[in-house]
């Protein structure tokens, strides 16, 4: 088992819910709106003579004001705000029941009323990542990315599925930037280690190779993550003698 079959396996055993900063952009008024609503109705007095056919009299006046309340306690963007929030938690939890189809249309749905937040594409991705449709796992993420431009975990996840695509130039400009920002990641080195390795659309990043596997095995075992680090180091291994280097 190489690398990047350790990291899918190990990563196929989290909970595919890990929101993210724009979780936040969610904002909920339920019971402000309709308490709002509600004593705007209460102050609305019905005369009798509203139960009669013809609109003479005082109903005449309460129509105008039947309609204006209508406007005012109607759905409006922060009803609309609490609707993707909805979507956006039953994905979650269809998500953590493996229910992953189901998942991808709540997302979906999310996104649809509020395209402004970046968990719903977040997460979106993370579905489609473990569903294997690789291609609609990056057009998510990336998504989430315009919104983020800074979520390293993101990129992370970015860098993952391009090397999965096999798109070895994208995978490392992501990676690139999670190792040299985020300290201590094992699974960015290894993976940025395995992009380079396969990396042929220019010349051969061969130390980079080694120096990132070795620094993904280093933190692997750190982490007391045996199986994760032999896996890795059976991938530096065959780096090491591709390139020539059997000194060890």
């Amino acid at each position: 088992m190489n690398f990047r079959q350790t990291v899918e396996n190990r990563v196929m055993q989290r909970s595919p819910c890990k929101g993210s900063r724009g979780d936040s952009s969610f904002v909920s008024h339920r019971q402000a709106k309709s308490g709002s609503c509600q004593a705007l109705m209460d102050g609305i007095k019905f005369p009798r003579s509203y139960k009669q056919p013809s609109l003479r009299g005082p109903v005449r006046f309460l129509v105008p004001l039947l309609i204006v309340a209508g406007f005012i306690c109607s759905p409006g963007p922060d009803a609309r705000a609490d609707d993707a929030l909805d979507w956006y938690l039953k994905g979650n939890e269809l998500s953590r029941k493996g229910q992953l189809e189901q998942a991808v249309d709540a997302y979906h749905k999310a996104i649809l009323i509020n395209p402004d937040a970046t968990g719903p594409f977040y997460n979106l991705g993370l579905a489609y990542k473990y569903l294997k449709q690789f291609e609609r796992a990056a057009a998510a993420f990336e998504s989430a990315l315009r919104l983020e431009p800074d979520n390293l975990n993101i990129r992370l996840n970015l860098g993952n599925v391009y090397n999965r695509m096999e798109r070895w130039g994208q995978a490392i400009g992501h990676l690139n930037r999670v190792v040299h920002r985020m300290q201590g990641n094992a699974e960015a080195h290894g993976n940025l280690g395995w992009a380079y390795l396969h990396y042929s659309d220019g010349p051969r990043f061969k130390m980079l190779v080694i120096v990132n596997l070795q620094k993904a095995i280093d933190l692997f075992d750190a982490q007391n993550m045996p199986e994760a680090a032999a896996a890795t180091r059976e991938t530096l291994q065959q780096a090491r003698k591709k390139f020539g280097y059997n000194d060890r």
